[in-house]
C-alpha cells in the first residue's frame, strides 16, 4: 500500500521535508493467534544535499510513521550535488536490490521508480537517470539508493585525498601535455 504523503517540519535551522514511501501491514503468527502491526518507510531531506531514510514498526499507523520519521532524522547524510545532479555514476546495493545511478544533463528530470525518486528528490537532485536491477522491494530499493548516495564523494574531497587540485581531478593530472 504505497503512499506519498508530504509534510513539512522544522528541524533547528533546516527545513526538512518528510515523505512516507510505504505503509505495510505485517503480522506475526504465534500460538495465541496473529499479532498485527504496521511498518512505515519514510524519507526526510532539505532538498539541498541532505537526506535520511528510516523505518518504523508499531501497532498503529501514526506511531509507525512517527517512529520512521525520527529514525530517518537520525540517519541524515550529506550528498554532493553538482549542477542539480550527482558528480559521477554510482551503484547502490541492499540485499537483492541493486540501483544504478547516473548523472544527467539539465532538463532531464528524475528518471526513477517511486522509492528511488523519493530519496533523490529530497536530496535535492533534479536531473538523474536510474536503473533498478533484480528485486523491486520498496524498502530495499530505497536503502540501495541511500547506500549509493552515501558512497559519493565531492570533487573537493577526492582532490584532497589524492593531493591534486580540483581541476586536475576533472581534466587529468598530466603535466606538459
Amino acid at each position: 500500500m504505497p503512499s506519498d504523503q508530504k509534510v513539512k517540519a522544522t528541524d533547528a535551522a533546516n527545513e526538512l521535508e518528510e515523505r512516507v514511501i510505504e505503509i505495510r501491514r505485517v503480522s506475526k503468527v504465534t500460538k495465541g493467534g496473529k499479532t498485527i502491526s504496521f511498518r512505515a518507510v519514510s524519507v526526510v531531506g532539505n532538498r539541498n544535499g541532505k537526506v535520511g531514510l528510516g523505518v518504523g514498526n508499531a501497532r498503529e499507523v501514526p506511531q509507525a510513521i512517527r517512529k520512521s520519521i525520527e529514525n530517518a532524522k537520525n540517519n541524515i547524510i550529506e550528498v554532493p550535488v553538482r549542477n542539480g545532479t550527482i558528480p559521477y555514476e554510482t551503484i547502490g546495493e541492499q540485499d537483492a536490490s541493486t540501483v544504478l545511478l547516473f548523472p544527467a544533463g539539465p532538463g532531464t528530470g528524475v528518471i526513477a521508480s517511486s522509492a528511488v525518486r523519493a530519496v533523490v528528490e529530497l536530496a535535492g537532485i533534479d536531473n538523474i537517470l536510474s536503473k533498478s536491477i533484480s528485486s523491486t522491494n520498496v524498502l530495499n530499493l530505497a536503502k540501495a539508493t541511500y547506500n549509493g548516495l552515501k558512497k559519493l564523494r565531492s570533487p573537493q574531497e577526492i582532490a584532497k585525498l589524492r593531493d591534486l587540485t580540483v581541476k586536475q581531478v576533472f581534466f587529468g593530472a598530466h603535466e606538459g601535455v
